[in-house]
């Protein structure tokens, strides 16, 4: 809930001002501690329904990386938390992220610590980011800690984003090809459909198939959008169920190269995860619990959350591994190694930096292979159907004697 304050500074200054808090105790409380005098707290006026409407944290992968190396810096330069997130707050730009800069200024101001404070805004901050800092305060090495988290967060960040925008080319291409598809078969094959049949001529069987599905799209081209509207929404409605996930998460990695190209995605997530908290300290059951709940993929998620009891067992890593198909053979015998030499840390960046490689590598080949191919079949489909109009119109003008 957000207040707006007047106030008096030590110095005598008036202040004003807006704090978000859950409420008035609470807004007066932090303003106080603040060393401000109160003379006036209100709530404010009441935010209309669509500006309650969020998509998300509103807050980017960027802002969040910048944040990371400033707070590294700052941590580096032997200042104080309080001070930190107080600077920070009243220097980004993002009004969500301000909101919760200011927030978690409050609850240090309130005697909480730096991990706990960052775990209210989940939106934001991860539960790997959360762990790290909270390892990172029992170490004493915040300022590493969030430098390898803003470095962390670099990797995965390119590694993701090539291979989202790998398919921005191709949907777009597919998407203006369906919507003119549409248009030929909604508005100019029922026309000349109509001079070809008036013409008394043969219609060749390929056209007839041409012709029905015009006469498809013309007759139930309004309820056909619903139809798909109504199955969509039932689709995305399952996947967010633990069946659905699971389903899709299936589907993702059985699809023939895309499923390979994922498959190396989820796992340089993993190695990358597991190497940046082993190597800040993290214990190895932390480190597996919370990369199942990041990984981002339900296969993954449930293959570490049973290695996560084996290990609890007394497994090792590397042998509850060993039992999944998901996981190469490779991956399993470098962590046995690390294991074994006490290096597993670095080998997981060697494991995370090999797999990323291939991903980008993938994505590459995959880009350089899918425009070739769409012309390909783009070119048939529009070559067909000009040809199964074309050839009954040569046709009608060679008996006419034109």
């Amino acid at each position: 809930m957000l207040f707006n304050y007047q106030a008096l500074e030590n110095s005598g200054k008036r202040t004003s001002g807006s704090i978000e808090a859950v409420s008035l105790d609470v807004a007066v409380g932090a303003l106080q501690r603040r060393g401000l005098i109160i003379s006036e707290i209100n709530p404010a006026d009441k935010e209309s329904w669509l500006s309650k409407i969020k998509f998300g944290s509103g807050v980017s992968h960027k802002e969040v990386v910048m944040l990371s190396r400033q707070m590294a810096t700052l941590f580096e330069a032997q200042v104080s938390a309080l001070k930190i997130f107080t600077l920070l707050s009243s220097e980004v730009e993002n009004q969500s992220l301000k909101r919760s800069l200011i927030q978690i200024t409050d609850d240090l101001q309130a005697g909480s610590n730096i991990s706990k404070a960052l775990a209210k805004h989940p939106g934001i901050f991860s539960d790997f980011y959360v762990n790290m800092v909270r390892s990172g305060e029992e170490t004493g090495k915040l300022s590493e800690t969030f430098n390898h988290l803003a470095d962390y967060l670099d990797r995965n960040y390119e590694v993701i984003s090539k291979t989202k925008n790998a398919l921005i080319y191709p949907a777009f291409v597919i998407t203006v090809f369906i919507a003119v598809m549409v248009l030929m078969f909604t508005v100019i094959i029922p026309k000349i459909s109509l001079i070809i049949i008036e013409s008394g001529q043969t219609v060749p069987f390929y056209t007839q198939i041409v012709f029905a599905v015009s006469n498809f799209f013309v007759s139930y081209g309004v309820i056909l959008p619903v139809v798909l509207i109504v199955f969509g929404f039932f689709v995305v409605r399952y996947t967010r169920t633990t069946e659905g996930r699971s389903q899709l998460a299936r589907f993702k990695l059985s699809v023939p190269y895309i499923g390979n190209l994922y498959k190396k995605l989820y796992l340089s997530i993993i190695a990358d995860n597991m190497n940046t908290m082993v190597l800040s300290g993290i214990p190895m059951i932390k480190a597996i619990e919370v990369t199942a709940s990041v990984v981002g993929n339900e296969v993954y998620a449930e293959i570490l959350g049973e290695s996560l009891l084996a290990v609890k067992g007394g497994s090792s890593f590397s042998q509850s591994l060993s039992q999944y198909e998901e996981i190469p053979g490779i991956l399993v015998q470098m962590i046995r190694v690390g294991e074994e030499s006490g290096e597993l840390g670095s080998i997981l960046g060697t494991m995370a930096r090999f797999y990323q490689r291939e991903v980008i590598n993938a994505v590459d080949t995959l880009v350089s292979l899918i425009e070739p191919v769409m012309i390909v079949l783009l070119g048939l489909g529009v070559g067909v159907l000009l040809a199964s109009v074309l050839i009954p119109i040569y046709d009608i003008a060679n008996s006419a004697g034109l």
